[in-house]
């Protein structure tokens, strides 16, 4: 039985070993032709054996050293661990719940992000972090979505932390090129835990980068005034984007090479950081995956209504903002109910400073840097993820049209049209249509294409047309996984990409919400190719790369890869029904609003 290294100096003690005080180890003859008579053929054998087993000693303490590896920051020591991953011997160091800010308790609820304080000692960074405040009546039914295999850990409003995987290989001055990611859940709920970094770190020789923010009321809670702002939530991310300039390089990463990458609300982070200018110099390259800053309903200039709603279901009372927002301060929990589950998302706020503007102006403007940024969407986007958490029953027969017009009607905000409208959205898309079937497939395409796909395309262009190298994708293969959990009608749906491109099917824990064990061999392959593109984006601002499927720029005549098992180029996604949305909102929306402001102000 092997003892322990770690109380015991191998090294020292075996120099110290008497074993045989007649028949020094310098007196055995290592000269050719000369026998070896100094010493007895059995206790000659317990010598080699000895020297064996104190090799393997000696491999087995340097492998437990490399299983639990350090790395000093600026603020202290943390130690991870190091895991394998299918397919490859490479291995990972993963270092888990980094702080890169102090706790916002207290004084720092509603408040910017301070830096993290120092420590003593070595901080374990072995376990996932407490999960930003979020509402788990909604976490659990995303997660039931999604076949329940999201690990859910406990709330809490300490919970600015961040996940770092780098390759184990890498040498102390390696730079790496680092993808910081951004978790989606629609600005209210989500967690790093929720993606396993290690195999596109293993495969691609890239730090990856997960990081928490506050989210829902602690997020993007605003007053709108001085006395708080908002964006917390945003503000948070440029912390860690701070974070990562000043002590990734200690993790083998390069500060001078990071792309933000997101997916959904993620994707809306990453376009928001893009236009801020409080963010030059934090990243150089952008990954907005189903979800942009433009999208309706994700930012506003009047948050007042909002906050005095949550004030007052609070118990705070009191005429004045800095009255209020103080005794949210004070309140020891925060509540969270099914009562703001009505609200798709609290939205951030045009504040003056994170965003000094709304997007469409500083996109109009080109108020922000050129820098190379890929855009993407599904080809199924509302095909159950998100639109099974509006309604519980079984869509595979399809719906009648009465259910179609008030669902529609019912989540116009989310739409971004009036629901006086709805009838001109319906009758483009459904016509004289009766079919259930056929209605239902209609009612998830007005919802894809009108809240991801349109605004996706809209801003692609935005960016393309400043000078920025723009890249586009659509997913197009349905999972074989979605055999077990989601209807046959249900293509690629939102998020169906992720598995993918974090190598699903190479993770060895499968507890993971994006391990994909049971994939196909193609899928594995598809997965590989993924990675690749995204890693060489990462690396350079260009997805292209030896062996892959050509994937042009997104240039005047609109070209996009269409991603699956054999990818290819497509053009100009969705023409017809873009140009109805450009046309119905230039023609009957704007109208609408200007009409009902005159109205109002008479």
């Amino acid at each position: 039985m092997f003892f322990s290294l770690s109380r015991y100096n191998l090294s020292t003690s075996l120099k110290s070993w008497d074993l045989f005080p007649s028949y020094r180890i310098r007196n055995i003859s290592t000269q050719p032709g000369i026998p070896e008579k100094t010493m007895p053929r059995g206790q000659k054998s317990l010598l080699w054996s000895l020297t064996f087993i104190a090799c393997v000693l000696i491999l087995q303490a340097e492998e437990q050293e490399a299983a639990r590896p350090e790395v000093m920051t600026q603020f202290g020591r943390v130690r991870g661990k190091q895991v394998a991953v299918k397919g490859t011997d490479r291995r990972v160091d993963v270092f888990l719940g980094i702080p890169f800010a102090k706790p916002p308790l207290g004084a720092g609820r509603f408040s910017p992000p301070q830096p993290a304080e120092p420590w003593e000692g070595v901080k374990d960074a072995t376990a996932f972090p407490p999960m930003c405040l979020q509402e788990l009546e909604r976490t659990d039914i995303m997660k039931n979505i999604i076949d329940g295999k999201q690990q859910l850990f406990p709330i809490s409003e300490d919970c600015l932390y961040l996940n770092i995987y780098t390759p184990a290989s890498r040498h102390k001055k390696d730079k790496l090129p680092v993808m910081f990611w951004i978790h989606g859940g629609a600005l209210v709920v989500g967690a790093a835990s929720s993606i396993d970094g290690s195999p596109l770190s293993a495969y691609e020789d890239i730090v990856v980068v997960i990081v928490q923010y506050r989210l829902g009321i602690q997020g993007f809670l605003s007053t709108g005034d001085e006395f708080a702002p908002g964006n917390w939530g945003f503000l948070d991310l440029v912390a860690a984007l701070q974070w990562v300039q000043g002590n990734i390089a200690h993790f083998g990463g390069d500060p001078n090479c990071v792309t933000i990458s997101g997916q959904s609300a993620g994707g809306i982070c990453v376009s928001a950081l893009v236009l801020s200018p409080v963010t030059k110099g934090l990243f150089h390259r952008a990954i907005s995956q189903s979800g942009v800053a433009i999208m309706s309903g994700v930012i506003t200039d009047h948050p007042q209504p909002i906050f005095h709603d949550i004030a007052r279901f609070h118990g705070c009372e009191g005429s004045s903002s800095a009255v209020l927002i103080q005794c949210l301060r004070n309140t020891e929990n925060m509540i969270f109910t099914r009562k703001f589950s009505s609200l798709p998302l609290i939205p951030a706020t045009v504040d003056g400073v994170f965003l000094p503007k709304f997007p469409e102006k500083l996109l109009l403007e080109k108020e922000f840097p050129r820098i190379p940024y890929l855009f993407g969407v599904t080809n199924h986007e509302f095909g159950h993820l998100v639109l099974s958490a509006w309604i519980p029953q079984n869509l595979e027969d399809g719906i009648k049209k009465e259910l179609a017009l008030t669902l529609l009607k019912n989540k116009s905000a989310v739409l971004g049209i009036p629901s006086e409208l709805i009838h001109l959205i319906a009758e483009e898309y459904m016509g004289n249509q009766t079919d259930p079937v056929a209605i239902r497939d209609a009612t998830l395409d007005i919802f894809g294409d009108k809240v991801i796909i349109f605004p996706a395309l809209r801003i692609s262009k935005k960016h393309r047309d400043s000078g920025a190298p723009v890249y586009f994708y659509e997913f197009q293969h349905r999972p074989s996984a979605f055999n077990k959990i989601k209807p046959a009608f249900v293509k690629s749906d939102h998020s169906a990409e992720l598995t993918f491109i974090f190598g699903g099917p190479f993770m060895t824990d499968e507890r993971s919400m994006l391990a994909f064990p049971d994939s196909t061999e193609e899928e594995k392959q598809l997965s590989r190719i993924m990675m690749r593109y995204w890693a060489n984006f990462i690396r350079n601002g260009d997805p292209n790369g030896e062996g892959l499927p050509n994937w042009p720029l997104y240039d005047q005549s609109e070209p996009h890869l269409e991603l699956s098992l054999t990818p290819k180029v497509g053009r100009k996604l969705k023409e017809d029904k873009m140009e109805f949305w450009g046309k119905f909102i230039r023609e009957k929306v704007k109208p609408y609003h200007e009409g009902k402001k005159v109205h109002t102000e008479l």
